[in-house]
């Protein structure tokens, strides 16, 4: 999803009754002391029934079908992905589905929910500036993890390898393959002298993967790059790419799961 375009085209909706636009930022965090009892729940109960009350007074049948049918859609929604929610969800929807935008994110919002005659961008408009489509590029040695998000949620993850063999750089799929350490105590001999090999062509072999970072950087669009990793390493292999890096983090994330690195860049 480009969401620059869904922007822009959301903002070029205008409906006249009896249509409109249902515009829906819903906190659902968890962690939210005011989200301890799972008081979404009610809030978006509470608002649906207001706004089909408000029409009905207004007497305009179309336009109480029409919302019917997107208030069907969203409670469907939510029956669906009720187990998976995280933070928040925005919901933008028109009655002839022609416009359908409904995210799950990993990052807060102020609940408001609106069915107007244009579609309520501000808060998305905000979290796309605070969020934009970003690659985060984790080193740890040999091995580079990528994960692509936007709007604060993960797009996309995938890793490197090096070939010690080869020397080339390997796309891998599945959990880092660790060097095998042997001995009741230390580093291997065979670990201690693969340290000393990185160390020593730690550069030329990071020169060999910058390009294709800055491929992917370029074909996907990203509007933001982090580099999280070990000092050293981030300098080196930051150094072979001509995209430029906006935030460094000196920490090793690479075996982490994705919610703690969300937890540690949305921090910014």
């Amino acid at each position: 999803m480009d969401i620059n375009k869904e922007i822009k085209r959301l903002e070029s909706i205008y409906l006249e009754k009896p249509e409109g636009v249902f515009s829906m930022y819903l906190n659902t965090d968890p962690a939210d002391p005011d989200q301890q009892g799972g008081e979404w729940r009610i809030h978006l109960k509470n608002s649906l029934q207001q706004f089909e009350k408000y029409l009905k007074e207004d007497g305009n049948k179309e336009e109480i079908e029409n919302f019917t049918k997107i208030r069907a859609k969203v409670r469907d929604f939510f029956g669906e992905h009720e187990t998976n929610l995280q933070k928040s969800v925005i919901i933008f929807a028109t009655p002839d589905e022609s416009i359908w935008f409904a995210e799950i994110l990993q990052v807060p919002v102020e609940t408001e929910i609106h069915w107007e005659k244009i579609a309520r961008v501000d808060q998305l408009i905000e979290l796309n500036q605070k969020h934009p489509k970003s690659g985060v590029i984790m080193t740890q040695r040999e091995a580079i993890k990528i994960i692509e998000t936007e709007l604060g949620s993960q797009l996309d993850s995938y890793s490197y390898e090096l070939d010690l063999d080869t020397e080339d750089w390997k796309k891998h799929v599945g959990p880092h393959r660790a060097q095998t350490t042997v001995g009741s105590g230390g580093k291997s001999l065979k670990r201690e002298r693969y340290d000393k090999r990185f160390e020593a062509n730690r550069y030329r072999w990071y020169k060999k993967i910058g390009g294709k970072l800055d491929k992917l950087a370029k074909d996907n669009g990203w509007e933001y790059i982090y580099m999280i990793g070990n000092q050293d390493e981030t300098k080196d292999l930051s150094s072979t790419m001509n995209k430029p890096i906006d935030r460094f983090i000196d920490k090793n994330m690479h075996d982490k799961n994705e919610e703690d690195v969300f937890k540690l860049i949305n921090e910014r």
